[in-house]
Parts: structure tokens; sequence; C-alpha cells
């Protein structure tokens, strides 16, 4: 599948803080911490430029030392949108060359293998992530009719369409239409951690089921956060030992997305390594 990347960039596709640092942090975070003055300064300090190549040094150590986050609370309303994200290098939406979203196939719940003329299959421990679109204009209500489009690296910490190996791969991504309660489900697998990220899952919310699939009117892009205890559980397994060394490198606290606050992001998990988890938030617009 051709890209409008450049070759060399994608041979770093899967190490360090590179998944995530086209913009380093959301324009919301670096004025909170920086203030106008000093960031353009402090991006430069961090090797970000103007591209969507941006370099940076993996976050180290445990959080020790780092400001706690407002809270570790998950699913919360609370009135409020929950944080605009950087939507990564590699969102598949078509902002960062291919768009899957307008292929065929896109729409569906289960995303563990690829569509069309792919043939890949994601493995992992299984995990279901519940979504609902709360519509803060109305009172929080479901926000029905709506759009979520999903996706996540795999066992390996890969990327479909981008990461070497799986490029002709479209698995872990998905679109689905929200009920009359706001809720969306996808089927999926538990991502990997990788270097210089706590594990994570991207997704985009669009007014309508038109709107995603043409990539258009976009409400809000973020990122869910999943909790330590079940992702220690996980990585404990069989094909994660990789993803058990990388979490114990970086913390939520410190974390380039979640590093300031995360109550509206980290997902309630319940379930097993045996039946497989059930990850559930509220995702406020």
């Amino acid at each position: 599948m051709a890209h409008d990347h450049d070759a060399h960039e994608l041979e770093d596709h899967d190490r360090g803080l590179s998944h995530d640092l086209p913009t380093l942090l959301s324009r919301r975070r670096a004025l909170a911490l920086f203030g106008g003055a000093g960031l353009a300064a402090a991006l430069a300090g961090c090797g970000v430029t103007g591209g969507d190549d941006a370099t940076g040094s993996t976050a180290t150590g445990n959080g020790a030392g780092a400001a706690p986050a407002a809270s570790s609370a998950s699913g919360d309303s609370s009135g409020s949108g929950i944080p605009e994200e950087t939507a990564g290098p590699y969102p598949g939406d078509g902002s960062n060359g291919v768009n899957v979203l307008t292929e065929s196939g896109i729409v569906r719940s289960d995303i563990t293998r690829s569509f069309g003329s792919a043939s890949g299959v994601a493995t992992g421990v299984p995990l279901t992530v519940k979504l609902k679109v709360l519509d803060t204009g109305n009172g929080s209500a479901g926000l029905k009719g709506a759009a979520v489009y999903l996706w996540h690296c795999d066992i390996d910490g890969r990327y479909s369409l981008y990461s070497e190996g799986v490029t002709e791969e479209n698995y872990l991504r998905g679109v689905q239409e929200t009920g009359s309660d706001g809720s969306v489900t996808f089927t999926s697998i538990y991502p990997a951690a990788y270097s210089g990220r706590w594990p994570h899952i991207h997704f985009e919310v669009y007014p309508s089921l038109d709107a995603a699939t043409t990539a258009s009117g976009k409400l809000r892009t973020s990122q869910l956060a999943l909790p330590e205890a079940t992702c220690k559980q996980v990585y404990a397994t069989d094909g994660y030992s990789q993803s058990l060394q990388n979490l114990a490198q970086t913390s939520l606290q410190t974390d380039m997305v979640f590093s300031d606050g995360y109550s509206l992001q980290l997902a309630k998990l319940t379930g097993s390594v045996t039946d497989g988890f059930t990850a559930t938030l509220n995702v406020p617009v």
C-alpha cells in the first residue's frame, strides 16, 4: 500500500515516543505547561519542529518526583468534554497518508481481523471496548447517531497500515455508529505497551456515520488509558514480555499525553486474562 511518508521515518515505527510525537503535546497542554513566551523554546528543547516527524527522548522512571494527576477516577462525565489529544503519526484517517475511513469494510465491531484484500489477524488477550458518547450540550445525554473511529497497536506495538511488517494490514481499526444511548462496542485485543508511552487506545468522534466514513466534521480526538493493574496481568502472559519491561519505564504521571490529568480518560476494566477483559469509558463531547 502506498503512503505519503518518508520511508526512513517508518523504520522507527514502533519504538520510543515517535508513535505519538507529531505534536508531542496538544496545544492545550503546551500552553498550560509552558505559557506563550516559553512555548517555542520548550518545544524546541523536546526536538519538535513544524512537521510530523518530531522526535524526543523516551520517558523513564516510575513517576518519582512527578506531580500527581488530578484524579484516577474513570468514566466521570462531569459536564466537561474529554480532553483533545494528538492522533499520533499513524491515524489512518487521511491526515497523515492513507485514509482507511473511506474504505468499504471499515464499519465493523470486530476489529481483530483485517478486511478487504488483507487477511491478517491480531492475536492477544481479548479486549472488548465499550464507549458511551455523551452530549455535553444536552445535559450529557447519550449522543445517538454519532460515530466513533477507534484504533490501537497490536501485541508487538505495531500499527497497521504504517509499521514495518503490517503496512498491508488494516486490523485493529474500525468505525461504529452510536446507539440510542450513545454507546458503541468494539471487539479487539489488549494493546502492547511500547517504549515511552503508557498503554492506550486512540479514538475520534464524528457527528454521524457518514461524516466518519468521509473523514469530515470530526468532533473530538482523544485517547483512552488502560489501568496499571490490568496491564500487569496481561503483560505477564505469553507474547507481551516486552510490554512488561516497557510498562516499568513510564507511568500515567510521566506519560506525555496523560501527565496533566487522566480522570476522564482512564477506563474501567473488568474480566480476566482467561475470559478476556472489558474496558468501559464515558466520552463527553
